[in-house]
């Protein structure tokens, strides 16, 4: 009887079209940022938005291998992970830091979090950071 009366209240309180919902959304837009950007604030967004789009297209073409059926095209596969790192190159020097340091960061964070090697147990268990 609860469950009914909740439902019967969200069906007449929650109900909306898509275009009240977008007035009502719009209520949250900003016109423009009310501060400036920096040119090295716009690259970092330039390069951080770069590799996701890179990104996308290798998790596409994992998506057609595994899930369509495709045959991976290796060379477009390397390519993509190639255009990935030249986005990840080009935030380390946005941050400035190296390849070498985030790889080696990377290392020291997985030794610890998996002191004994990954396993669905240890990833369940560990302690969060």
């Amino acid at each position: 009887m609860m469950q009914e009366n909740l439902n019967k209240y969200l069906t007449i309180h929650i109900k909306m079209d898509t275009n009240e919902y977008q007035k009502l959304a719009a209520r949250t837009l900003i016109d423009k940022p009310d501060f400036e950007l920096s040119i090295s604030e716009i690259m970092a967004c330039w390069n951080a938005l770069g590799l996701a789009g890179e990104a996308g297209e290798v998790a596409d073409l994992t998506k057609k291998s595994v899930f369509h059926r495709h045959p991976v095209d290796r060379d477009k596969m390397i390519k993509e992970l190639g255009d990935c790192l030249w986005y990840i190159s080009a935030l380390c020097k946005d941050y400035d830091t190296t390849m070498e340091e985030v790889m080696k960061k990377n290392i020291e964070k997985l030794q610890a979090r998996y002191p004994n090697g990954y396993s669905s147990e240890a990833s369940i268990n560990r302690i969060k950071e």
